[in-house]
This record gives C-alpha cells, sequence and structure tokens, in this order.
C-alpha cells in the first residue's frame, strides 16, 4: 500500500471508529426522536396467501365463504404431480377414488358411495362436470387434461346448484379462457418405461374484442409390463387430444365462448397377471380355483393370448357458451354436444393357453346433448340463481364374452363332469372323420341402447339476514325418463358349428345324455332322462349368459321404458363470528334416477336417495398466513344401486344390487405459507361408512357391517422455492398420499376387491410420495424440472378378476403402477 493510501486509509479508519461512537452514545436520544418525528420503514410486504376464487355455488365466491365441504387441486399440484387426467390425482383428495386402470369404464367414488359404471342402464352416483358441462357416465369422464385452471371437488349432494343431479357430490373442472395477452408454452417430458409426453399451448388475441386459445397434447409409454412368453408389452400405448377456443366480446353486455375438444386414445387394455398355478398341458388346474393357493401377482410372469387385447376411444365435444348482462343480473346459455366411440378387449384368464381362454370385450357408442339457462343477481339482500337444463343421451352397448371351443370343453367338464366336445373328437378320432372341434372361437354377446332424457329447475338462494348471518336455500325438480332394450343371441360359434353339422351327417350325433348331468332335466320330452346331444341342441348351448331369463329371451328384443321424478331440497346457514371466521350447517337431499340391468331383459330398479347432513368451520388467518376448513357430515342413502358379480351359480353373472347404507365422518385441509418460501397443505378424510340393510345374491346379510370403505385417508405437500438471484430460482416439492385399510366384509371376498389371502392383501393401506425439482429461468421464460412419482416404488393388488374362477379354474389380477421418472423441458413466451 503506498504512503499516500495508507494516510487516506487511516483517516477513514478514525472518521469510522468516530462516528460509530457517537452513534453508540447517542442511540437513546435519537430513538425517542425518531418514535416522535420519523417512524420506521415499513418492512417488506410478505408473500400472502393466494386467494382462491371458486364456482362452486354458480357465483365467484373466495373458498373461504363457500359454506361447502370442497377441496380444490391447482394448476401447481397438477404440474408437480405430472397429472395428466383426474386419475392421477385422486390419491391427493382424500375421499375421492377413481378406478381408472380402464379408462373407458372408469368409476368415482366419493365418501365412499360410487356406482361402477359397467351397463349403460345405471347412472353414475358422482357427476363430473367440464366448464358446468355434465361430461355423462364412466366413457367420457377420464380425459386428458388441455389447459385446466383448477379442480373443484365438491363432498356431498349438490343438485340445486349443477344442470344434472349428484347423489354423492361433483367434480368440477375449470379450464382457462382466451385472454387478451399474446403468449403460448411448449413442454416436453421424456421418462422411464418408454415416457414421451408433448403439450403445447397458443393465445392469440384478434382485435379488442376477440381471443382464440389453442391446445395440443400427444402422450405415448412402452408400458411396464411384457408377456413373459413373447415378450411384447402388455400395456403400452399413445393418447393425443386437441382444444380450440374462441372468446368474442360481441358488444359491452354479451360475450361468447365457444370451444371443441378432441381425443383419440389407441393403448392396450388393463393387464391380467394370472395367480393360479398350471400343470403342464394338458393338465387342467381345478375347478373352481382353490383361492389358498393363489399366488402373488406382483413381480409374477404375466401371459396373454388375446389377439387384440386393445382400448380404444374417439372423442369429440363442442360447448358453446352465451353470458349476456342486464341491469338486474346475468343470464347465462350453455349449449353442449359430447360424442365417443370406445373399444375395450380384456384379458380375463390370465394364461397363454387356448383351453382356458376367456376375455371380455366393451363396446360403446354414446352421444349426449346438454342445454342449460342460468339466470343469477343480487338485489343487496339476496344472491340468487335458478336456471333450467335438458340433458340427453343415446348410447348402444355390446357387452362381449370371448371364449374357444377348448375352453368351453374345459367349462363343461368341470361344471358338468362331461367335456362335450372332448367326448365327441374321440368318437370323430376313432371313426377317423375329418372334423376338428378344437381351436374355433365361441362368442356370447349382450346388446343394449339407451334413450335416455332428463328435465330439471333448479334454484338457490343466499339471504343475508344480517351482515354476520345467512340463510341459503335451494330446491330442485328433476324428471328423469329412459327407454331401454335388451337383445341376446345364442352364442356365435360358426367354424365350430359347421365341424358338429358334419358329425351329424357322419351319423356320430346326436349322442344321449342323463339330463341330471347338464341340470336340463326340464328338457327331458319323453321322460327317459336322456336329452340328445345334437347340433341343434349345441347351437343353443350358452355358457356366459345361460341363467333362465336370458336363455328365455334368446333371440328376443325386449324393450321397457319408465320416467322418474323427484324434488331436492337444500338449507345452509352460515354465520361469521369475526371477519375471519365462518361457522356452517346444511341439510341436502341428493338423487339419482332409478335404471335397468343390461343383463337381465326386463329388470328394473327404482331411483336413488341421499339425505347429508353437515356442520363445520372456516377460517381465514391472514395474519398468520394460516387457512383451514373443518366439516362433520352424516348421510343416509337408500337403494344404493350398484353393480355385482353374483356367484351363487356355476357360471358367474353380474347383477345390479341394491342395498341401504349410513356413514358418518370427518374431513378436515389447511393451507399455511410458513415463510416467504415454503407454503404446506394438508387434507384429511376419517369415515365409519356401513351397510342398513344388504343382502348379497349368495345370501350373506351384511347389516352393520362396513362397506369396505377405508376409515382414514390423508395427502400432504411441502413446496419450497430457493430464489437465485440473476440466475433464476429453484423451486422443491414433496406430495405424500395414505390411504388406510380397507375395511372388508363377509362378501368382499366373492368379489375380489377385499380381503387377506395366504401371498397377498387386497385393501392394504397405501402410501404414494412424488418428488418435483424445477429451475425456472428469471425471465420466466424457461424452466427444466426432474419429477420422480411414487418414489418407493410401493406396489399393491388392485383386485381380483374372477369371472374364470368357477368356469376354467384360472384366477387373475391387477397391479398398481410402478414407480415413474423423468424430465421436463418448458418454455413459455
Amino acid at each position: 500500500m503506498g504512503k499516500g493510501n495508507a494516510m487516506t486509509y487511516n483517516r477513514l479508519s478514525r472518521g469510522v471508529r468516530r462516528a460509530l461512537l457517537t452513534s453508540l452514545l447517542a442511540t437513546p436520544a435519537l430513538a425517542v426522536q425518531a418514535q416522535v418525528q420519523h417512524p420506521p420503514p415499513a418492512p417488506p410486504e410478505a408473500i400472502e396467501l393466494d386467494r382462491i376464487v371458486v364456482t362452486a355455488q354458480s357465483r365467484e365466491q373466495e373458498l373461504k365463504d363457500v359454506p361447502i365441504a370442497l377441496q380444490v387441486v391447482g394448476q401447481s399440484v397438477i404440474e408437480q404431480t405430472m397429472a395428466e387426467n383426474l386419475g392421477d390425482l385422486d390419491s391427493f383428495v382424500p375421499g375421492l377414488s377413481i378406478s381408472d386402470d380402464q379408462p373407458t369404464q372408469a368409476s368415482f367414488k366419493l365418501r365412499g358411495l360410487s356406482t361402477g359404471d359397467f351397463g349403460i342402464g345405471t347412472d353414475p352416483t358422482v357427476g363430473v362436470y367440464v366448464d358446468g358441462v355434465y361430461a355423462g357416465r364412466g366413457g367420457g369422464t377420464v380425459l386428458p387434461f388441455l389447459d385446466v385452471e383448477r379442480i373443484e371437488v365438491l363432498k356431498g349432494p349438490q343438485g340445486t346448484l349443477f344442470g344434472r343431479n349428484t347423489a354423492a357430490g361433483a367434480v368440477s373442472i375449470v379450464t382457462r379462457r382466451p385472454d387478451d395477452q399474446f403468449g403460448g408454452r411448449a413442454r416436453v417430458r421424456v421418462g422411464n418405461h418408454g415416457k414421451q409426453y408433448f403439450d403445447g399451448m397458443l393465445n392469440l388475441p384478434a382485435g379488442e374484442t376477440t381471443a382464440f386459445r389453442f391446445n395440443a397434447m400427444n402422450s405415448q409409454t412402452d408400458g411396464w409390463v411384457r408377456d413373459a412368453t413373447t415378450g411384447r408389452p402388455l400395456d403400452d400405448g399413445r393418447n393425443w387430444a386437441t382444444r380450440a377456443a374462441l372468446r368474442w366480446d360481441i358488444d359491452d353486455n354479451t360475450q361468447m365462448l365457444l370451444s371443441w375438444d378432441h381425443e383419440d386414445l389407441d393403448q392396450r387394455s388393463r393387464p391380467a397377471i394370472g395367480i393360479v398355478a398350471l400343470p403342464p398341458a394338458p393338465g387342467l388346474p381345478p375347478v373352481p380355483a382353490d383361492p389358498a393357493h393363489y399366488q402373488d401377482p406382483i413381480g409374477h410372469a404375466a401371459h396373454t393370448d388375446v389377439a387384440d387385447n386393445n382400448e380404444t376411444r374417439t372423442f369429440d365435444g363442442a360447448t358453446l357458451i352465451l353470458d349476456h348482462a342486464f341491469e338486474w343480473g346475468h343470464l347465462v346459455s350453455t349449449s353442449a354436444w359430447r360424442s365417443f366411440d370406445t373399444y375395450n378387449r380384456a384379458e380375463e384368464d390370465g394364461t397363454h393357453r387356448r383351453e382356458l381362454y376367456l376375455d371380455t370385450i366393451n363396446i360403446e357408442d354414446n352421444t349426449t346433448w346438454y342445454q342449460e339457462f342460468k339466470f343469477s343477481g343480487n338485489t343487496g339482500r339476496l344472491d340468487w340463481v335458478a336456471g333450467a337444463s335438458w340433458f340427453q343421451e343415446k348410447a348402444r352397448q355390446s357387452s362381449v364374452v370371448d371364449l374357444t371351443s377348448d375352453s368351453i370343453n374345459t367349462a363343461a367338464a368341470g361344471l358338468y363332469g362331461m367335456p362335450l366336445f372332448g367326448m365327441l373328437q374321440d368318437a370323430a378320432d376313432f371313426y377317423g372323420l375329418p372334423v376338428q372341434l378344437f381351436g374355433h372361437p365361441w362368442r356370447e354377446a349382450y346388446d343394449n341402447t339407451v334413450d335416455s332424457t332428463a328435465y330439471a329447475l333448479f334454484g338457490d338462494v343466499i339471504w343475508h339476514a344480517t351482515d354476520t348471518l345467512n340463510l341459503t336455500f335451494g330446491l330442485r325438480y328433476t324428471r328423469d325418463r329412459k327407454a331401454f332394450t335388451w337383445f341376446n343371441d345364442h352364442h356365435r360359434a360358426d367354424a365350430l358349428n359347421q365341424a358338429l353339422q358334419a358329425l351329424e351327417q357322419y351319423g356320430v350325433l346326436p349322442q344321449p345324455v342323463p339330463c341330471q348331468a347338464l341340470g336340463l332335466c326340464a328338457m327331458d320330452t319323453d321322460g327317459d332322462g336322456l336329452i340328445p346331444i345334437d347340433a341343434a341342441f349345441l347351437a343353443g348351448f350358452d355358457l356366459a349368459f345361460s341363467d333362465p331369463v336370458s336363455m328365455a329371451n334368446k333371440g328376443v328384443t325386449n324393450r321397457a321404458s319408465h320416467a322418474w321424478s323427484d324434488w331436492s331440497p337444500r338449507l345452509v346457514i352460515d354465520y361469521h363470528p369475526s371477519a375471519d371466521t365462518m361457522l356452517f350447517a346444511s341439510v341436502a337431499k341428493g338423487y339419482k334416477a332409478g335404471g335397468y340391468n343390461a343383463f337381465s331383459p326386463g329388470a328394473s330398479f327404482a331411483n336413488e336417495s341421499v339425505w347429508n347432513f353437515e356442520a363445520g368451520i372456516k377460517r381465514d388467518l391472514r395474519d398468520l398466513r394460516i387457512q383451514y376448513e373443518a366439516s362433520v357430515f352424516h348421510y343416509v342413502y337408500d337403494n344404493r344401486q350398484a353393480i355385482r358379480l353374483d356367484t351363487t351359480s356355476d357360471i358367474p353373472r353380474y347383477v345390479v344390487s341394491t342395498s341401504d347404507l349410513a356413514a358418518h365422518g370427518v374431513d378436515f385441509s389447511a393451507r399455511w405459507q410458513a415463510s416467504d418460501h415454503l407454503s404446506i397443505d394438508v387434507a384429511v378424510e376419517w369415515i365409519d361408512s356401513t351397510y342398513k340393510n344388504y343382502v348379497t345374491p349368495e345370501g350373506i346379510d351384511l347389516g352393520g357391517q362396513p362397506t369396505g370403505e377405508p376409515s382414514l385417508s390423508f395427502a400432504a405437500g411441502a413446496a419450497y422455492t430457493v430464489p437465485l438471484g440473476a440466475h433464476g430460482e429453484l423451486m422443491f416439492s414433496a406430495r405424500h398420499s395414505y390411504g388406510g385399510s380397507a375395511r372388508c366384509n363377509a362378501g368382499s371376498l366373492s368379489q375380489g376387491n377385499c380381503g387377506r389371502y395366504a401371498a397377498f392383501t387386497i385393501g392394504e393401506e397405501r402410501n404414494r410420495t412424488d418428488l418435483y425439482l424445477r429451475w425456472r429461468s428469471p425471465s420466466t421464460h424457461w424452466g427444466v424440472a426432474a419429477y420422480a412419482n411414487n418414489v418407493f416404488d410401493n406396489r399393491y393388488v388392485n383386485g381380483l378378476y374372477t369371472y374364470g374362477t368357477t368356469v376354467v379354474g384360472t384366477t387373475a389380477a391387477g397391479v398398481s403402477e410402478p414407480r415413474f421418472y423423468g424430465m421436463e423441458l418448458m418454455y413459455r413466451f
């Protein structure tokens, strides 16, 4: 250091020391002066909880002001979990369960209430809505997310708030509308199991009154299950979808929104892993299969011999929304059209041996129209909504069971002790006849149609009785009408029937068989106890649909129609003892129309009804940056419709059974902005659900027993952001979900959906943990993320496929997905 610099440094040091000493001596006086003359500078503004605005009550309200048990899933959760559809999110919404291993036959359960959407004769218990439009039945509900802003899950009946009634609750998907800012997004994702995903969005203003918004998505995977014999994937597939929306501000008071959606799904159907040990061919497993010897399907080899075990869906939909503002309020007209075609052919036996072959096919063609007029306004003391809706559905469904002449022979040997085709083939071989009875396809099918129309009038009024007390009254009138048809012909087996006719020409047929062996002594016309087995008899011999009602109506088209109507009220009281607290209590009735059993001509059932009682609290503690809500509920559900596999006969068949049940429970959720960089959320549900009255088709009385619903489920998440200044920011999130053990009952084992076996358990408690790490550039244009879903690779048995258990001695199982991980690159402009 030079001499001049040293002198300067010493002077500065002495000056600093004097200034510090003076300031220390003068601190008390300066502090008093500061208090009198100059207040301290305000601290930098802290990050507050986001104010969540929802439309659950057909009005824009903050979440904290809505007296409904309601959980909102925002865009951040969708991004952090890499969710592509509703089925990827249900574990993070306690009380909601979505069965989507077959997305064309998805079913929803909320607070333990559901209807398996197996046949078009039944309606869903949980309503799914997209921008207020009822999505219809399961085949058109689990669609890919395109530009989703948020998802509102409303628990309990919501009939006075939505145009189509919902007995158990509603899942409302809200998409983003075109806005006036030019922008877009492109996102590419790659991961294990050959995962490739792309989506893009472009928002394009066109003048001052018009804007367009375009979305496109393509997703494909190589699958995580492979056939142990051929090595080919059993669950690969692709899905692509597009969405286009137009917003036009016609004038200062009128706005139009027109949107169109298209989806094309093409994938393998759900894998079925055989869990019955097979003896070497030509040996056969015992019939029925013995549950004591079931093997653990997790990690077990998978086989299939279904030539086209595909699941496909083509979906199209258009929505027109007109919103006009009057001096007294708003009128919103919603017109919508939806159409989808699905095909789902699934392996049932879980083997690659044709003597055990069994598959099922569901084919559906569905078209719906929806029209709703909704009026809303306020008069200071009153906020009101009134509306009318019309919904029509036209659908065709074919429920198909495929076997082979080999597996029919196996079934006949197990059921009657008589391998019919084996006996005839032995006779043909003995005489040297050139006839082959094995290796031929065998198909049975039920064909149904439904023409359903629903009309509704509904209203909901909030009376602000005082500045702190609100009273809400809602009422809905619904009328449903359904026209239904059944057609079930004898089996189709053209090649086999030609071979049987050849045997008859050669004189090998008929062969007399004791009627007791086949259980068909009513067909013994001459009283000798024998039935002649000839080509005509075998052409009319069915296996899958052989119950007395079906057999009596072979080749006949049956028709039925009926109408149901209902009044459904809603009463709510909410009280605000302080600006940050709301207490509420409500009673609401839910209703679902009756319907028809798709597999039993003429069989119908009455409508369902549920009364739900709820009381809760919502608090918004802004100073602590905490918001929470809790509620207790009790409901009574009468005449609940459920699809059940009837195992009373040797040939299982699906029936619609009815039951009465009741439940009580607690819902709790909270959000906490713990610091400027850390946010935490948690949601919990506890429920005790039991049957009041229910005797299964097997004759088991389940009154007082649990319905199978787990008692406890919860989800929690945390996100932490690290600012990097000029280098952008890092954000890390972790989310965990827990589902308690299913509470099985005495009838669970026959359904294969709950129970303990020697090698595994169905319905054990479930855990899932997702991790997400993202870097975003300072301009927020670029982002790179890494993710891991189900990071601990927890695997579970979802359920058993027992259709072949008593037919050919096979049982298969479905298992949950393994760990997924990958990278994502995103660009916004």
